[in-house]
């Protein structure tokens, strides 16, 4: 997580005010950085730099994009308390830093991670049991598996068009019912559970988390700046406090694992009386007698260990692109006419990768609203990073690699890189599906990504499991709800979209929603 709330802020702020001298001691004394030299904006705060243009502007992107036209794809920023940061979109230097072991997660992520989630977690393993434990999930989330999830994708937009009918005509906010859904789709496919069965606390919570998710602010940024100086002792008993927000990620973390342990109980039980388990990804992947990962299945413990990362990150991701992508669709509606036209062409036909401007379609939205438009990574020794171009450094001097000393925060700049002109066109920061069916989006040398050679699902070794999931729900998904209904924006819309945990929309009343107009297709 990158944003938690305001009482989140003042308790790690709390805890480190027995450290805070030293703290500042060390920000103080610190020997200059290698990347001093890199050209970036001027930093209008010591305390904050600008992180606070970089993370709450008016608008996403408002001063990143401007500082990439300006400085280019790689540039310096300035963190809380004067540390320079790098910011990169260079494709070369991406590709190291995300397929070689020369960086892991920031400090504050690392911590942040096993808050929510417990040690045998994919998110928490170390990279030697990561490697194994990941190549034993995925039997899950192969092409193949992930086909015979089209029925549970289906039946949850069903549901949630049945709901819509209902209030259709109307002003909908479709970021709760599309969260929802996604929850019951991951729940069915995932756990064999009805959302029904998750249970009233979990879906409470699961709705906290997603508010919580679309929470920042100047507190959080300075919590989040010193927790990251902080032993990981110090950070976790922060998270024993009781304050609102640390309730909600300790029952996230609770709920989730007696949801884990319950649904392995059952299939327990099942096993051993010789019925069928394998109708979902946890029956799929257990062994009841299995006491290590194996490629014949895994332990119960393990699978357990899993439940939280399933719920919570491949949940609200695949909602928040849909509301976004219907929002697009709502903005320009002869696009959202012409999507219309190619679904009810090939109604009753599934095949969905042959449908060009819905793919199309996809891909022009993964790629203008990343979920996750920025990831911080940290150098885990001094390192020298690639270039594809040179920069010119403020002495004068051209380089085409630079030195990064151990610990050295480093900014994969994942929206940067979806909008680089030298890369996409001088339309990049325009909504254009056309650009994938004409032929002229990136085809770069350097495969980034898993899919269409874009960021949004991270890239290397740590990309996102599920993303074949993603897709497949996001192409049942809209080609359900365009067919049904059509999609605009209130009179007033007030949503902007802003980053926090992720990229949401937020209404005007710093609540995350997306009022829409949906009316029925007749």
């Amino acid at each position: 997580m990158s944003a938690l709330v305001d009482h989140f802020s003042s308790s790690l702020v709390f805890v480190a005010a027995a450290v805070l001298p030293l703290l500042l001691a060390y920000l103080v004394f610190r020997r200059p950085s290698t990347i001093r030299n890199i050209p970036g904006p001027p930093s209008p705060s010591w305390i904050f730099g600008n992180t606070v243009q970089l993370l709450l502007p008016a608008q996403y992107g408002e001063h990143e994009f401007n500082w990439q036209k300006s400085y280019g794809p790689v540039y310096r920023l300035k963190n809380c308390f004067g540390q320079d940061r790098l910011m990169v979109a260079d494709p070369a230097a991406l590709n190291y830093m995300l397929n070689t072991p020369h960086f892991k997660f920031s400090p504050i992520f690392e911590n942040q991670i096993h808050l929510l989630y417990p040690p045998k977690s994919l998110a928490t393993v170390s990279e030697d049991v990561h490697k194994s434990l990941r190549a034993a999930l995925n039997v899950g989330f192969t092409a193949a598996a992930v086909r015979s999830y089209h029925s549970i994708f289906e039946k949850a937009v069903l549901r949630l068009t049945e709901e819509l009918h209902k209030s259709s005509s109307k002003t909908v906010d479709l970021c709760p019912l599309l969260s929802f859904a996604t929850l019951s789709t991951i729940s069915e496919a995932v756990l064999g559970q009805p959302p029904e069965g998750l249970g009233e606390e979990f879906i409470r919570n699961n709705g906290q988390l997603a508010a919580l998710s679309a929470a920042h602010s100047r507190g959080q940024i300075l919590a989040e700046a010193i927790g990251s100086h902080l032993p990981t002792w110090m950070f976790h008993a922060a998270a024993r406090l009781p304050t609102p927000s640390f309730k909600i990620l300790r029952d996230a973390k609770r709920l989730a694992d007696e949801l884990g342990n319950r649904v392995i109980a059952e299939k327990t039980v099942a096993a051993r009386d010789g019925l069928d388990i394998d109708g979902d990804l946890f029956g799929i992947l257990f062994n009841p007698d299995a006491s290590s990962t194996t490629k014949k299945g895994l332990p119960g413990d393990v699978l357990v260990a899993q439940t939280a990362l399933f719920t919570i990150a491949g949940q609200e991701t695949t909602a928040t692109t849909l509301v976004l992508g219907l929002r697009e669709l709502a903005r320009l509606p002869e696009l959202q006419a012409n999507l219309r036209s190619e679904i009810t062409a090939n109604a009753g036909n599934i095949a969905y990768d042959s449908m060009p401007l819905l793919n199309a379609f996809i891909k022009e939205l993964l790629r203008m609203f990343p979920v996750l438009p920025i990831d911080d990574r940290a150098a885990s020794e001094d390192t020298i990073i690639p270039l594809s171009d040179k920069i010119t450094l403020s002495t004068g001097e051209e380089i085409s690699e630079i030195y990064a000393e151990k610990g050295q925060i480093v900014s994969i700049a994942i929206a940067s890189f979806q909008r680089l002109e030298s890369r996409w066109g001088r339309d990049a920061h325009e909504f254009n599906p056309n650009r994938w069916l004409e032929g002229s989006a990136y085809k770069g040398a350097e495969a980034l990504g898993p899919y269409a050679n874009l960021l949004s699902f991270l890239g290397g070794p740590h990309n996102c499991l599920g993303w074949r999931f993603a897709i497949l729900e996001m192409q049942v998904f809209l080609c359900e709800l365009v067919r049904q209904f059509s999609f605009a924006l209130p009179e007033h819309d007030t949503v902007r979209i802003r980053v926090a945990m992720g990229l949401n929309p937020v209404m005007s009343n710093g609540q995350k929603g997306a009022p829409f107009l949906v009316s029925p297709i007749l």
